[in-house]
Formats: structure tokens, C-alpha cells, sequence
């Protein structure tokens, strides 16, 4: 980039950030990093090159600083370090480390911005510089979005040769071998003679050095570990049933807490009585909390049983009480008045429909659906005086920090948060609930642990569940081919909601209205799609894949339906549609895989679907069969370019997961309002796929898009689609509404 070039970028940087952020930065600031946190309370004699590495004496410590929720990143962020460091997997400890704002999320913000994944236009890369540089400045350390590999990447992989190089000019100090004559394998400085000088014995040394900052990252071709299958550092563990999760922490002295809050989701607590549990074995206190109360016990169970005992009064739902109420406000929101944004309007689609005549004009719906992680909700958290300190498992750290120090008037510093596994999340531990409710039970017992953990039935309540929608679709086609979609969809907004509770108003069209639908790479010549905000409903979040589980249900259902209309092959015309050549090799991945074409017996159908989300192009065909009892889910074939394939062996659990968890959401799952009250209060009611439901599932994964991308949400936009239309290859029903058990039986 020439002179001009970088001035403008910078002056647009400095600006517009100063815009979004509310004050006035300059690209010094931005640029600045920052301060080591792991200085701090650093023992003598061990030494720490940045923020993810500490060597001393007796061991090796890699922090990786994005949480783990089952999608195995602790073991990719700890063999991201390693493999440039030189070192084992089995040599080494690993940490998520204390929240602090050096571990910001570099790669999140580029998703949130409104271009294209492929748009490499100035205004888009300028774009995202911009929320970059402002997510640098809020310290936003934070797991989710598909982002912690391609956040991790580069700057892990750089942390690994910082540590290495300096400790080679350590070891240099030592033997008065020139570092050139210095290699290093299995945690060792090797000397030219072969004698091995530990990284340990060297930590005294390094900790006096300034860290090498001169540092070259190895090509792929010279990887150990990254790229080949890996045995993940928690596999032993969670086989065995020793893993320790935030459900297991156990703090001397604790009590044990749940909650009962208004099931009316920010509905009121009128009155209570609570004169029978107060008396029951084990009960400690009962305390008020916002919205409701907390039991406080001996034990989890006793808590939960005497919470059951009380008599409650509750005010009424904030949103309409009857879920016919909740789709009547989402159909009225088709109106100029509550566009959110016109995302696409390629060519004139109003008027080649009307000049081709409407091939199809139809509605899709998709419902609230709840997160269900296994593990129950909960927090352990210990107010004292000058410090709280916080056990759980969660995906925002420094943003947990704020959240209890409100409520405890604490500084936020003076939270000290020891995460932990999760055992599951899908969007649930972006949320705040269970950690704000146990920090203020444990306010009104300051000096004692509370450990807080929320009944099943409560977490179902009281889940922010994805995001309610609806979709109006209308296409034309002509001499075989879809020649133009126009495409409405209106929900609620994700991001109000979410970024509401915790205070944040955050400006401009929600992306994730639209996601799925207007970013989709096909070339058409007349396509517009417009996303409508709904106004707030029950509350929602971030849900595994967020909008593009809605919003690619609507786009290739509706693409499905044209290509039907017009007489074409499903994947030939997808194929022929697709712009951009990554995607279009997905695609013809996916084809070759299933056999795309060949005969299928009488009673069985073939459906194929393509959905971009967070940047991966990811296609699935689904094979069913039509049988006397309904439909069995035989084989499942999933191809997805990420870029660049880290551990082959975890990138196929995480596809078959997320094809396991969309299908079973699909199939049987959501939450319906009746009272204000969320109607399913546990599995029985929102079930998932049961193993004799779960088909054959075949992964590929591609290598040729240009940026490195996450796989653990893109596999599930494309199942329910994809599944969808194999029905109606199988049967001829097309359903246009989830879950699909209204209106067809499965095996």
C-alpha cells in the first residue's frame, strides 16, 4: 500500500473509532499493547516472554485464554504454543489464565461487520481495522463466534517462537554457544555436542533477558503436531469422568444455593411465602434476589427441594402471554416502518418476478429454541471485603468481572474469576444470570462460599432462548433456472437483547437478522433481501450459529423450492448460482462425497443445502427414507473449507456434533409461551436426537480459503434445510416451519 494509501486508512481508522467508541483515540493507542499480566506475582527465578507462556523451574505453563465449552480449545491453543515452542503436549501445564484485556479477541469483530466474508474492498477491510482497533481498546476477551482458532492462529503460534528464541539466547548466556548454533526439540536448547539444557534449568536465565522479538513462524510443511490427528489434552478425563467442570468446584466452608425467579421472564416478585422451607432439613436462609428468591442450604438437593416448597405471587410478563401473541407481533413487523436494513438489491427482483410470474410465494418460521447445555448452570462465589473471588465456567471474562463488581462494589480488579470447563454452552455461558444471582446471595454473606446452582427446570425457564422468526419469500424462474428471490425475514433482535442486559446500546442494522441469508455467495441477478426488527419479545441471545440457523433455513428452503419450480438439479443449479470458487468447491466436495445423482431405492429422497456463516462455506446432503412409521435420517455427508484444518480428528467431532445437535433441534425442539411461561421445562420436552436416530455422518474438510476460520458453529445451518428438502425429495410434502415433527413423523 503506497503512502496516500496508509494515511487514509489510518485517518479512517482514528475517526470512525472515535465514533463508535464514544472518545477520541489516536492509532498509538490502538496499537499499543498490552501490559503483560502474568508479571504479576511472577515467582523468582521464572520467567514469562508474553502473556501465554511461564517457565520456571519445575514446569512449563501455557495460557490459553479462551474458554472451553466441549469444542476442545484448550488442547488447540496449548498445541498452537507448543508447536513453535518445541515442546511435548505431555511436558507442559496449561491455564485459561486470569481475565484480563492482553487476551482481546482480534478475529470476533471482522464477523460484525456488514460486508461480505469475501468483500476485500477498502471500505470493508477499513471496516474492520475499525472495530478491531475498538475491541482492542474495551479488552473484549471473549469465546465465541466460531473465533477462538482464527483468533489464536498467528499471535499463539507467535507467542511459542518468542518463548523459543529467547530461551535459545538464554541458553547462549549459558554455554557461550552462538544462538545460530542453537536448536531446540522435546522442551530442550540443544548444543551442537548434544547436550540438552532443559527449558526449565534455563527459566532463571530468561527471566533477566528482554524477550526475542526477531522471530520467523514455520511453514505448514515443517508442523509436528498442528494439522495431523491429535489425542486432545482433556480426552483422558472426560473418559474417565474426571474432568472437573464449574459444577465440581468445592471451596471449604461453602454453602449451597438455587433460585426460583419469576417464570415470567422480568416479570416481578409480588409476594411469597416461604414458612414451610424455612423449617425443611438443611435450610439455611432464604434471601431475596433480583426477581425472585434464593434457598441457601447444606446441599444442592436440599436447597432445590425447599425452594419447590414456597408459595409464590408473580407479576406479569414484560412480552404478549400466548405464543400467538409473539408470532402476530412478528407478522406485523413486515413494514417500511420497521426495516432494519435493505441488505441486498442486486438487479430489479420486484420486477422480474411480476414480468415472470411468481414461481413461488410462501412463509417459513422458525421458533424459540432453548441452549440445553448438560451441565446445569451455576457459579461458586466468595465476597469478602477487599477482593471477590468467582468459580465458574464462561466465555466473557473481563465483562463477568464488571457485572459482580456492580453488584458487590467491588473494582472490577478485585474480582478474580478461576474459570473452568463448561460442559456445554452453545450461546447459554455468554450470559450472565447464574454468576449476577450467586454474587448477590453471596453479598448478603460476606466470608462464606456460596456455590449457586440452578434446577433444570429453572434453567429452561429462564434460558435466553434464540431468537423467534419469520420469513416471506417470493422467486421467479425461466428456461430452466432461478432468475430472482426476493427474501423478507423479521425477528427480534439478538444483539438489542443480549448487549441490553449488560448495559451496552449498541447503534446501526443487527447483522443477525439477516446472517445466513444476505451474505449467501451466489450470483443473482435479481435478488433482494430485507431484514425487519421485530420489536423486543421474550428475551433472546446468541444461539450455536446465532442468525444463520434461522437465517439459512429461510434463504435455501426458498433457493430449494425455486430450483424445483424451474426443473433443475438441486446441486447442479446451486453449482452453476455459486460467485465465488472456495464455495463452489465445497459444493462439488459435497456432490462427489454422497454420490450425488446416482440411484436411490423407491421411499428415499436426497436433499442438499449450502450455508455460509462466520466466514465457512459449509454444503450438507442428508439422505433419508419415507417408511410406514416416518422418517429415518440414514447417512449425512458434510464438506466445510476453514481454511486450514488444525487437528483432523477434533474437526470431525465438532462437524458431527453440530449435524447431531441441528438435526435433533430440527426434529423435536422448541419453546412455546403459555402465561408468560416458557411451556417445555425440561429434555422430555425439547428432546434431542436419540442415538438410534443418529444417521451415518461423512466430514470433509477443504483447504482453500485464504483466511483460517472456525468450524464448531457453520455445520449447523445447514442441517434443517438440507434435511427439509430431502424430505420433500423423499415424500413431496414440503414443510416449511421448525420443529419438523408438526408435521411429519420421524423414526
Amino acid at each position: 500500500m503506497g503512502k496516500v494509501g496508509k494515511i487514509a486508512r489510518r485517518t479512517f481508522l482514528v475517526g470512525a473509532a472515535a465514533v463508535a467508541g464514544g472518545v477520541a483515540f489516536g492509532v498509538y493507542k490502538v496499537r499499543t499493547p498490552y501490559e503483560n499480566p502474568l508479571k504479576d506475582g511472577l515467582a523468582d527465578g521464572a520467567a514469562t516472554f508474553n502473556p501465554w507462556v511461564i517457565i520456571d523451574s519445575e514446569k512449563v505453563t501455557l495460557i490459553g485464554p479462551h474458554g472451553d465449552k466441549g469444542q476442545g480449545v484448550a488442547h488447540v491453543q496449548a498445541a498452537l504454543i507448543a508447536e513453535e515452542l518445541d515442546i511435548e503436549l505431555d511436558q507442559v501445564e496449561t491455564s485459561f489464565g486470569k481475565p484480563d484485556k492482553a487476551y482481546w479477541n482480534r478475529a470476533l469483530s471482522a464477523d460484525g461487520v456488514p460486508f461480505r466474508s469475501t468483500d476485500t474492498s477498502f471500505a470493508a477491510e477499513a471496516t474492520r481495522s475499525v472495530m478491531s482497533g475498538v475491541a482492542k481498546l474495551l479488552g473484549l476477551q471473549i469465546t465465541g463466534g466460531s473465533s477462538a482458532v482464527p483468533d489464536s492462529f498467528v499471535k499463539l503460534r507467535e507467542a511459542g517462537a518468542v518463548a523459543r528464541e529467547t530461551l535459545k539466547l538464554a541458553a547462549s548466556n549459558v554455554s557461550g554457544v552462538p544462538v545460530a548454533q542453537l536448536t531446540t526439540a522435546h522442551g530442550a536448547v540443544q548444543l551442537p555436542d548434544g547436550t540438552e539444557l532443559k527449558y526449565t534449568e534455563l527459566a532463571a536465565e530468561a527471566a533477566t533477558l528482554e524477550p526475542v522479538m526477531d522471530i520467523k513462524l514455520r511453514d505448514p510443511s515443517e508442523w509436528r503436531m498442528l494439522g495431523k490427528p491429535m489425542q486432545r489434552l482433556d480426552m483422558i478425563a472426560k473418559s474417565t469422568g474426571t474432568q472437573e467442570y464449574g459444577i465440581d468446584v468445592e471451596v471449604e466452608g461453602a454453602v449451597h444455593a438455587t433460585v426460583v425467579c419469576n417464570p415470567r421472564k422480568g416479570g416481578a416478585l409480588t409476594n411469597y411465602d416461604a414458612s414451610a422451607a424455612k423449617e425443611m432439613r438443611g435450610v439455611k436462609a432464604i434471601v431475596e434476589v433480583t426477581g425472585g428468591v434464593a434457598v441457601v442450604a447444606d446441599n444442592t438437593w436440599r436447597a432445590i427441594q425447599a425452594a419447590q416448597a414456597i408459595d409464590f405471587e408473580w407479576g406479569g410478563a414484560p412480552y404478549p402471554a400466548e405464543q400467538d401473541g409473539h408470532w402476530e407481533a412478528v407478522a406485523r413487523s413486515f413494514n417500511d416502518d420497521q426495516l432494519d436494513k435493505q441488505w441486498r438489491d442486486e438487479g430489479d427482483a420486484g420486477a422480474k418476478i411480476v414480468q415472470e410470474g411468481a414461481a413461488i410465494e410462501v412463509e417459513y418460521r422458525v421458533p424459540y429454541v432453548a441452549h440445553q447445555p448438560l451441565e446445569p448452570m451455576n457459579a461458586t462465589v466468595l465476597v469478602e471485603n477487599d477482593n471477590v473471588t468467582v468459580w465458574t465456567g464462561h466465555q466473557i471474562p473481563v465483562m463477568l468481572q464488571q457485572q459482580v463488581a456492580a453488584i458487590t462494589g467491588h473494582d472490577p480488579e478485585q474480582v478474580d474469576l478461576v474459570n473452568r470447563y463448561m460442559g456445554g454452552s452453545f450461546g447459554h455461558r455468554l450470559e450472565f444470570e447464574q454468576v449476577k444471582l450467586a454474587a448477590e446471595v453471596a453479598n448478603q454473606m460476606r466470608g462464606t462460599p456460596v456455590k449457586l446452582t440452578y434446577s433444570r427446570e429453572e434453567d429452561f425457564a429462564h434460558d435466553f432462548t434464540r431468537h423467534i422468526g419469520m420469513a416471506r419469500a417470493k422467486g421467479a424462474v425461466k428456461d430452466g433456472k432461478v432468475v430472482a428471490a426476493d427474501l423478507q425475514i423479521a425477528m427480534p433482535s439478538v444483539v438489542v437483547s443480549q448487549m441490553g442486559r449488560v448495559g451496552l446500546n449498541i447503534p446501526g442494522p443487527d447483522t443477525q437478522i439477516a446472517a445466513g441469508a444476505w451474505d449467501v455467495p451466489y450470483t443473482l441477478d435479481n435478488y433482494r433481501m430485507r431484514a425487519y426488527r421485530v420489536p423486543e419479545l421474550a428475551p433472546v441471545s446468541s444461539w450455536r450459529s446465532v442468525g444463520a440457523s434461522a437465517g439459512g433455513f429461510f434463504f435455501d428452503c426458498m433457493l430449494d423450492e425455486l430450483i424445483h419450480e424451474a426443473g433443475a438439479d438441486p446441486l447442479e443449479e446451486r453449482i452453476r448460482l455459486m460467485g465465488n470458487p472456495v464455495a463452489r468447491k465445497v459444493l462439488e466436495a459435497v456432490g462427489e462425497m454422497s454420490g450425488w445423482g446416482s440411484p436411490l431405492a423407491a421411499g428415499k429422497g436426497r436433499g442438499v443445502a449450502f450455508v455460509e456463516s462466520f466466514g465457512v462455506p459449509t454444503a450438507e446432503v442428508i439422505e433419508v427414507t419415507n417408511t410406514e412409521d416416518g422418517i429415518k435420517i440414514d447417512k449425512v455427508w458434510v464438506a466445510a473449507d476453514v481454511g486450514r484444518v488444525l487437528d483432523p480428528v477434533n474437526f470431525e467431532n465438532l462437524v458431527q456434533g453440530g449435524v447431531v445437535f441441528a438435526l435433533g433441534h430440527a426434529i423435536n425442539s422448541e419453546i412455546t409461551y403459555s402465561d408468560g411461561m416458557a411451556e417445555q421445562v425440561n429434555y422430555w420436552d425439547a428432546e434431542g436426537m436419540r442415538m438410534y436416530q443418529c444417521p451415518e455422518i461423512f466430514v470433509k474438510g477443504l483447504e482453500n480459503a485464504p483466511k483460517i476460520r472456525g468450524i464448531g458453529e457453520p455445520p449447523v445451518p445447514p442441517a434443517a434445510p438440507a434435511l427439509a428438502n430431502a424430505i420433500f425429495a423423499a415424500t413431496g410434502q414440503r414443510i416449511r416451519e421448525l420443529p419438523l415433527y408438526h408435521h411429519i413423523d420421524f423414526l
